[in-house]
Formats: C-alpha cells, structure tokens, sequence
C-alpha cells in the first residue's frame, strides 16, 4: 500500500489501484522542510559537503516518521518533583543496516534520532548491465530474532539491492524491516510489492520522494545522481 503524509497528518492513497491488491506499505513524507531539503539534494550544482550534511538532515527527518512503530516498554523514572512512568526502547534493541557504501551518508542523521540502536553493516554492489546486486560485506549478527531491522540505501531504484538485503535480515529472522531512502522509483516499489506484498512479512519502504520512473541505465528520473558520488565523489 502506498501512502502520502501531508502536514495535517492524514494519510492519503496516491495509488489507489495498486494499493488495493497489496499489504507492503509505502510511506511518501510530504513536509515542507523535506522538500525543501531535496530539492537543494537534486540540484546539480550543491556540492558533496552540503549534499552530506543535508542528507543527513533529511534522514532524521525521515527517520522520524520511520521509528513510529518501534518497540518500546514501560519505565520509571523519578524526576526534581516526582515518580513518572515513561517508555524506552525495548530488547533487543532495534538495528540499523546502512548499506555501503552510499547508505553511510545516512547513518549520523538515522542515529542521532535513535542513539542507543545497534548498527550493522552490509555490502551491496549494482551490476550496471544486469542490474542485479550482490554482497561483499557482511558485519550483521546471524541470529536476527525478533529484531526490527532499519535499513538506510539512498536510492530505491530497480529494487535489487534493497530486495536482496530485506531477503537475508528476514531469513535471519528479522522481525520486521523497514528501509529508509531519500527516492524510490514505481520499478522498485512494484519489484518489492511482488516480492514481499502478498508474504507474511512486515516490510516498510519510508521515502522523501516517488519519482517518474528508471532511464534507460536504471537511474531515477529526474532523480538527484548517483548517491555515492555525490556524498563522496567519484572513486
């Protein structure tokens, strides 16, 4: 299911036929400050230390609206007046997966919402011809159970990359997962519907932006570039 938020915090279908048919939930964050941030992202001329540091503004505010079901449990504390009972984050502690090397572009702005998440690291390489992912690094624990997993790739593109790594956080034994990106194209959205839509699984796509569609290579379009490069210039 696909949604918009706009500021009055209703909660829109921007599509409704297809939302109809499957239970994936994707999540389009419409705030002014959001578009504001990536539209500056998508210009051409903003150079890699502003497109950091606004991309990781942008995941926070992302982020904001990705944590609304994390998992919490009572606890009290005692304040300068009095006892109170409030909530922290349950155990075990939610995950955050960047994926390499763009998704490290987003890691400060996803951890200074959520400080005390473990993080994990995966390596997921784009053949351009194929355009079918592989991974080449893996610091992720191997027992996933239960875990609410909250997976940061900037680019949901043709969907191989995010629809690889959500494949082996959930065979771990992930609880739920969640990615986060700064654009998503209708080919991914629909490449992770027909995947995981009409599965038992809990997969959530939370996104600044829906885009037209792929180009002929598999880019966004209008998109903002090649993530990767433009965090960290080309190598």
């Amino acid at each position: 299911m696909v949604t918009r938020a706009d500021p009055s915090r209703t909660v829109r279908d921007v599509s409704t036929a297809r939302s109809s048919l499957l239970d994936m939930r994707v999540h389009v964050a419409d705030h002014p400050l959001i578009a504001h941030k990536l539209t500056t992202l998508r210009d051409q001329r903003t150079d890699s230390a502003t497109f950091r540091r606004l991309a990781e503004e942008l995941v926070t505010l992302l982020a904001y609206e990705a944590t609304r079901e994390v998992r919490t449990e009572p606890y009290e504390v005692t304040t300068p007046v009095a006892p109170a009972v409030g909530v922290r984050l349950s155990q075990p502690r939610p995950l955050v997966v960047p994926i390499l090397r763009a998704g490290l572009g987003m890691l400060e702005g996803m951890v200074r919402l959520m400080p005390t998440a473990e993080v994990g690291f995966l390596g997921m390489v784009r053949d351009e011809k194929t355009l079918m992912a592989t991974t080449y690094a893996d610091r992720l624990p191997e027992d996933l159970s239960d875990r609410q997993v909250y997976v940061l790739d900037p680019m949901l593109a043709t969907g191989g990359t995010l629809i690889a790594t959500i494949e082996l956080l959930l065979a771990r034994g992930a609880h739920d997962v969640t990615a986060i990106c700064l654009l998503a194209a209708p080919e991914g959205i629909a490449a992770l519907e027909a995947t995981f839509g009409t599965r038992d699984v809990a997969v959530t796509v939370v996104t600044a932006g829906l885009d037209e569609k792929l180009n002929e290579k598999g880019y966004i379009v209008p998109g903002l570039g090649d993530a990767g490069d433009r965090l960290y210039g080309v190598v």
